[in-house]
C-alpha cells in the first residue's frame, strides 16, 4: 500500500516550492487610510463598454475609518464597516458610499476616541473616572463588536452585513442605510457566525456558529428560505435552527474558522490547527490586551473534516483528517460517484491572520516591506477527496479514490478513520502571481455541482495586485495584471439565457497608491478574461474585503 508518512512529506515539499521573492515592492499605505463616506449617488465616466444586461448594485464591504480622535485602530480588520455600492443600469453606473452606523461607530464618534474592542485594538476604559472603577472595569468581558466589515450576507431575501461576532447588522441594499442590529443568540444558542454562509437552491441560508458551555461546539445553522410577507420592515429569523453540534477535539482549545464547505448533501466543517486559547483570551481581558494574540498555529494538530449530512444533520461517524493546514476561503464543494471533492485556498502556516497590523501595511517601500512580504505564507488552490462509503470492510493501505480526474489520495489508517492528502489546483504558472486568495464562481448555477471555473486574486503583494481566472481542466490561467493597481474579490455575474459556466462578466474595484481619486469598477468578459469597460469614479477606496452583486427586477 502507499506509505502514509511518505504522502505526507511529499505534500509538504510540494507546498515548500517557493513563489519568486518580491524586491523593491511599492507602498500600499494609501490603501488603509480613513475616506469619507458619499452617501448621495455620483455619476461615473465610462470608459469601454459596460453591458446593458447588468442591472443591479455591485456591493463590497471593508473597513474605512482607522481612528476616532487621538486613538488609532492597531490592526486592519479594526476600521470600521464602510459600505460601497456601484448601481449598474443600461450601461450607466453611480457610486455611493455609507459607514455602518454600528454601535461601535456611533459610541467612538460620541466620544471621538474609541470605546469599544476590536479584533486587534483594545478600548482603553474611560480617563475620567477613578482606578478604582477603572480596574474593575477590565474584569468584565467586554459585548462583542458589532463593526460588521466583513461581508453582505443575505438572510430570508434580506441584506445583512456580518463579521464574526453574534452581532450583524440588516441594511438597505440601495441607500446603505443602516437598519436594526441582529444577535444570533437570540434565536438560536450561538455565540458567533461567520460571514460566508451558503445558500441552497430553495433560499435558504446556512452557516457556523460556536457556543460553550458544558464543553465547546461548533454548531451547523440553518435559515429557512424566505416565506413572502409584504410591507414587513424587520429582521426575520424565525424558522432558524441548529442543525448539528460538532464538539471541539479540544475544549480548551478550539479551532478558528472563517468559512466552511457545502455539497448537494452535506455540509463539511473543516476543524484546523488554528487554535483559539480560551484561558489566555480570559487572562488577556484582565490584561487589557487585545484578542489577536489567542490565535496560535499549532501544527502539532491534524486538519479533521466533520461531513454532516445537510438534510437529516446526522454526523458521519468516518474521521477524516489531513495533514496540517490553515484554510480561509472555500472555492466550491460537490458529489461524485460516492466522492465528497472539496476545493479550497490553502496555506501550510496558519501565522499570517495577526499579522495584518496597521503598522505592517504602512511599513512603506524597502527592505522591511519585502521582508515581511517574502516571509507570509503563499495561499494556493487544493483539491480533497472524501470517501463517503467507508465501511468496516473497506480495506486499509490503499487509496481509495478512483475518480478518474483525481490525484488526492484518501486511505483508511484503521478503524473509522480516513486519512486525506490533496490535489494541486494549479501549474507552475501561479507562483508568478504570488499564489491566489478569494476566490469565487459561478455561485448561482455552480455551486454544490461539478465546475471548471474559478476566479480569483493574485497575491503578488500584501494586498492582492491581479486578477485570475482558473480552469480547473488544463490548471492553466488567465490574469488581468497592472503595475499599481489593486483589485478587489472579483464578482462573477452571469449573462442572461447564458449556455456556459463562464457566459458572463466579472467585476472588480480597482484601486491605487499612485494617484489620488483614481478609483474605477472594472468590468471583464469573463470567458476571455478581456476589459469590457470601466467606471472611473474620483474618490478614494481603502482595499476591502467581499462583495456581491445584487440583482434588481
Amino acid at each position: 500500500g502507499l506509505k502514509l508518512e511518505h504522502l505526507s512529506s511529499l505534500s509538504m515539499e510540494a507546498s515548500k516550492k517557493k513563489c519568486p521573492l518580491a524586491m523593491g515592492l511599492e507602498d500600499i499605505a494609501p490603501l488603509v487610510r480613513t475616506v469619507e463616506e458619499i452617501p448621495e449617488p455620483i455619476t461615473t465616466v465610462i470608459k469601454g463598454n459596460i453591458p446593458s444586461w447588468i442591472n443591479g448594485s455591485f456591493l463590497r464591504n471593508g473597513p474605512g475609518k482607522f481612528e476616532f480622535g487621538k486613538d488609532n485602530f492597531n490592526h486592519w480588520f479594526d476600521g470600521m464597516a464602510l459600505m460601497h455600492r456601484f448601481y449598474i443600469h443600461d450601461g450607466e453606473v453611480t457610486y455611493s458610499s455609507r459607514f455602518l452606523r454600528s454601535d461601535s461607530y456611533v459610541r467612538n464618534s460620541e466620544k471621538d476616541r474609541i470605546v469599544v474592542c476590536e479584533f486587534g485594538t483594545m478600548a482603553m476604559p474611560d480617563p475620567c473616572k477613578n482606578f478604582f472603577s477603572r480596574f474593575l472595569s477590565r474584569f468584565k468581558i467586554p459585548k462583542a463588536t458589532d463593526n460588521a466589515s466583513v461581508n453582505f450576507v443575505k438572510y430570508k431575501g434580506d441584506y445583512y452585513v456580518s463579521t464574526e461576532t453574534n452581532y450583524m447588522r440588516r441594511v438597505d441594499p440601495q441607500s446603505l442605510e443602516t437598519k436594526e442590529k441582529v444577535d444570533w443568540s437570540e434565536y438560536i444558542a450561538v455565540n458567533s457566525a461567520t460571514a460566508h454562509p451558503h445558500y441552497d437552491r430553495e433560499g435558504a441560508s446556512y452557516n457556523m456558529g460556536n457556543s460553550y458551555g458544558k464543553g465547546f461546539f461548533y454548531n451547523i445553522i440553518r435559515v429557512p428560505p424566505p416565506e413572502k410577507v409584504a410591507g414587513e420592515d424587520k429582521a426575520d429569523f424565525s424558522g432558524a435552527q441548529v442543525l448539528c453540534s460538532i464538539p471541539a477535539s479540544d475544549s480548551r482549545k478550539p479551532s478558528y474558522y472563517h468559512s466552511f464547505a457545502m455539497s448537494e448533501n452535506y455540509v463539511v466543517f473543516i476543524e484546523q490547527p488554528i487554535k483559539l486559547d480560551l484561558l489566555k483570551f480570559m487572562l488577556f481581558r484582565i490584561q487589557g490586551k487585545s484578542f489577536d494574540k489567542v490565535m496560535t498555529w499549532e501544527p502539532q494538530y491534524d486538519t479533521i473534516f466533520h461531513v454532516v449530512h445537510r438534510h437529516t444533520g446526522e454526523q458521519s461517524k468516518v474521521k477524516y483528517s489531513a495533514p496540517p493546514m490553515f484554510t480561509l476561503h472555500q472555492i466550491n464543494a460537490y458529489e461524485d460517484k460516492g466522492f465528497l471533492v472539496m476545493d479550497m485556498c490553502c496555506g501550510d502556516d496558519g501565522d499570517v491572520i495577526g499579522d495584518f497590523t496597521l503598522e505592517n501595511l504602512r511599513r512603506g517601500p524597502g527592505e522591511e516591506m519585502d521582508k515581511f512580504y517574502n516571509s507570509m505564507c503563499r495561499n494556493l488552490p487544493r483539491r480533497y477527496v472524501l470517501p463517503l462509503t467507508v465501511t468496516d470492510d473497506t480495506p486499509s493501505d490503499q487509496n481509495l479514490v478512483t475518480l478518474p480526474f483525481c490525484q488526492a489520495t484518501a486511505v483508511k489508517t484503521g478503524c473509522g478513520k480516513v486519512l486525506c492528502t490533496h490535489e494541486e489546483l494549479y501549474d507552475e504558472e501561479l507562483f508568478q502571481y504570488g499564489g491566489l486568495e478569494f476566490p469565487q464562481i459561478n455561485y448561482a448555477h455552480y455551486n454544490a455541482r461539478p465546475y471548471r471555473y474559478y476566479y480569483a486574486c493574485g497575491f503578488g503583494h500584501l494586498f492582492s495586485d491581479s486578477l485570475l481566472k482558473m480552469d480547473l481542466e488544463t490548471k492553466k490561467l488567465k490574469a488581468w495584471r497592472h503595475p499599481g493597481l489593486f483589485p478587489s474579490e472579483p464578482v462573477f455575474v452571469p449573462a442572461p439565457n447564458a449556455t456556459e459556466e463562464d457566459d458572463g462578466v466579472v467585476m472588480s474595484i480597482i484601486i491605487t497608491p499612485r494617484t489620488e481619486k483614481s478609483t474605477f469598477l472594472l468590468v471583464l468578459d469573463a470567458k476571455t478574461f478581456t476589459e469590457l469597460g470601466r467606471a472611473e469614479v474620483p474618490v478614494n477606496i481603502p482595499f476591502g474585503t467581499h462583495g456581491v452583486f445584487n440583482e434588481m427586477q
